[in-house]
C-alpha cells in the first residue's frame, strides 16, 4: 500500500475561500494541499455579481462592522490585483417611492467614511436631467447619486490565489473530490480520487479545513463523519447578460419596489451584467439556474428606470450562483448576514476548521483570520503576510494599471489594441509568459475567433489547471461571450485533440 503524503494542512474546496486559505497557509511555510471536486471556481465563486464592494445595502441591516471591513479590504485588493480589479462609478437614480433621499445620503456618507477610503473618489449628487449619467434614465427620475466601488473578475481571482498557493509550494488538485477523511492517532487521513484519471491519493495532515461552500455540511457529515451545530442557508442569486444599452463606463444601481437593489454593470466591453436575485434555495447547488420568473424580475426592475426597454429576447445568457450564507435565523433571504463564521472542532486532537458564509470581498481577511485561529496548532508558522502582497500578475509599480498598460502596448506594437487589453487585464505582468516570445500574430498560433489564440490556451493548460474547453471559455476567460457557437465548438474539438486536456 502506498504511504500517505504528509502535510500540515489539507483544504477541501477550490472556491475563493479555499484558494485564499491555501495561499496564505503556504506563504507561512506550511505544507499544504487543496482538492476541488470540479474546476477551480466552478461553483459560487464564478457566479457572483463580480464586485469588490463594501455592501452598501448591508448598512440597512446594521452590519456596520462587516461593511467597514469590506471597505478596507476593497482597497487592499485593488492594490493586490489592479489588472483584474478596477474602480467603477455607480449611479443610483433616486426614487421617492422607495428609500427617502436623506436615508440614501446618510448611507453613502457612511460608505465614504467607514473604511478609510484612500484611492477611490467619494460620492456626489447628480442632476439626472442635466448630467450625462442621467441621459438613459427616464425623465421622471430627476435626482441621483454617484459613488465608488470596484469590479473584479471573480473566477480569475480564485485562480490567481491558487497559482499563488502553488508557487508557495502548495499542491492543487482539481477534479479530485475528497472521498473520505477520518481521524487517526491525532491526524487526518484524507483520500481523494480524480474524476478524470481515476487516480487515488492518500494524505496525512495535522489539520483539515472545510471550504466547500454550498457543500460545507456535506463534507462535515458525509466525508468527515462529524457534525456541527452551525449550518448554512442556501440563497440563489441569478444574473442576466444583455447588450449594453447606455454609453459611458459607469454602472447603475436601482432600487426595486421590494427594497432590493439591482446592479446594472458594463461587462466585457459591449455587454451589461444585471443582477441579482435573492431566493431561498433547496436542492443540489450544481443544478441552480435562472428561472423565467427571476429573468422577468430583473428585466422589470431595469425597465422601471430606463428609457430603452429590455425584452426577453435581449437576454444573451444567464447564470445562477448558490450563496452558502451562515444561517443566522433571519427570515428574509436578503437580510441573512454576508459575514463568515468559523467552527473549529478539535475532537480527537485532529482539528477540523469549517468555514461558513463569507463574500468575495473579504476572502483575504477570512483566510488570515482562519490561520490565526490555527496558530496554536502550528506555532512555528510565519505571520500574517498577504495584506501587502500582490497576486500573480499584479506586481506593477504603485499598483498603477494604466501606466503598465501603456508599457505593454509599447512592448507589443504588432499586437492589436484589443488583444493587448485582453492580455493585460487577465494576466497583468505575466502577459509575457502567455505570449511566450511571439513577435507577430502568426506566432501566437491558431486563431479561434475574438481574442482567443492558441498561445493563451496552451498557457492556461500548463499554468492554470485548465483541463477542458469550458475551463478556458467560461472561467479562466470570458471568450464564450465573444465567440460564435461554431467557433466555440471548433475550439473545443481542437483542445480535446491537442493533448492539452491531459497536460
Amino acid at each position: 500500500m502506498t504511504q500517505p503524503e504528509i502535510l500540515d494542512l489539507f483544504v477541501i474546496g477550490g472556491g475563493i475561500n479555499g484558494a485564499g486559505i491555501a495561499r496564505d497557509a503556504a506563504g507561512r511555510g506550511l505544507k499544504v494541499a487543496l482538492c476541488e471536486k470540479d474546476d477551480l471556481a466552478q461553483g459560487t465563486s464564478s457566479r457572483s455579481g463580480k464586485l469588490v464592494h463594501g455592501g452598501l445595502r448591508y448598512l440597512e441591516y446594521y452590519e456596520f462592522r462587516l461593511v467597514r471591513e469590506a471597505l478596507i479590504e476593497r482597497e487592499v485588493l485593488l492594490n493586490a490585483a489592479p489588472h483584474i480589479i478596477w474602480p467603477m462609478r455607480f449611479v443610483l437614480p433616486h426614487s421617492p417611492e422607495d428609500r427617502p433621499a436623506w436615508l440614501v445620503r446618510l448611507g453613502l456618507f457612511l460608505y465614504d467614511h467607514l473604511g478609510g477610503r484612500k484611492k477611490l473618489p467619494g460620492t456626489r449628487t447628480l442632476n439626472l436631467l442635466r448630467d450625462p449619467e442621467g441621459t438613459p434614465i427616464l425623465d421622471q427620475f430627476t435626482r441621483g447619486f454617484e459613488y465608488s466601488d470596484c469590479w473584479v473578475d471573480d473566477a480569475r481571482l480564485v485562480t490567481l490565489n491558487a497559482v499563488g498557493a502553488a508557487e508557495q509550494g502548495a499542491l492543487v488538485l482539481t477534479r479530485s473530490p475528497a472521498v473520505s477523511a477520518r481521524r487517526e492517532n491525532g491526524h487526518w487521513t484524507i483520500t481523494t480520487k480524480s474524476t478524470r484519471s481515476g487516480e487515488v491519493r492518500t494524505f496525512r495532515a495535522k489539520c483539515l479545513v472545510n471550504c466547500a461552500g454550498p457543500w460545507v455540511t456535506d463534507i462535515i457529515n458525509r466525508v468527515a463523519g462529524s457534525n456541527s451545530s452551525r449550518n448554512v442557508r442556501l440563497v440563489k442569486g441569478s444574473h442576466i447578460i444583455v447588450p449594453k444599452f447606455w454609453s459611458g463606463a459607469n454602472a447603475y444601481l436601482v432600487q426595486n419596489h421590494d427594497k432590493r437593489v439591482i446592479f446594472i454593470n458594463p461587462y466585457e466591453g459591449d455587454k451589461a451584467l444585471i443582477g441579482t436575485t435573492d431566493i431561498a434555495y433547496e436542492g443540489r447547488a450544481e443544478d441552480a439556474a435562472a428561472d423565467e420568473s427571476e429573468i422577468g424580475y430583473l428585466l422589470k426592475a431595469v425597465n422601471r428606470y430606463f428609457k430603452e426597454k429590455l425584452r426577453r429576447s435581449d437576454v444573451l445568457h444567464s447564470f445562477s450562483g448558490v450563496r452558502p450564507l451562515f444561517d443566522d435565523g433571519k427570515g428574509n433571504p436578503s437580510a441573512v448576514t454576508r459575514d463568515y463564521v468559523f467552527d473549529l472542532d478539535e475532537t480527537g486532537g485532529a482539528p477540523l476548521l469549517n468555514v461558513f458564509g463569507g463574500k468575495i470581498t473579504t476572502f483575504r481577511e477570512l483566510a488570515e483570520r482562519g490561520l490565526q485561529r490555527l496558530r496554536h496548532i502550528f506555532p512555528e508558522m510565519g505571520g500574517d503576510w498577504t495584506q501587502k502582497a500582490p497576486l500573480p500578475g499584479g506586481d506593477m509599480p504603485n499598483a498603477d494599471y494604466e501606466t503598465f498598460a501603456n508599457s505593454l502596448r509599447e512592448s507589443y506594437p504588432w499586437m492589436p489594441r484589443k488583444l493587448v487589453h485582453h492580455y493585460g487585464r487577465l494576466y497583468g505582468t505575466r502577459t509575457r509568459q502567455v505570449v511566450a516570445g511571439a513577435s507577430d500574430l502568426q506566432e501566437l498560433g491558431r486563431h479561434f475567433g475574438g481574442q482567443l489564440y492558441e498561445a493563451e490556451a496552451r498557457y492556461l493548460a500548463a499554468a492554470e489547471w485548465a483541463e477542458t474547453a469550458d475551463d478556458i471559455l467560461y472561467r479562466r476567460t470570458k471568450h464564450y461571450l465573444h465567440l460564435s457557437e461554431s467557433e466555440q465548438a471548433a475550439f473545443a474539438e481542437w483542445f480535446a485533440s491537442s493533448r492539452l486536456a491531459a497536460a
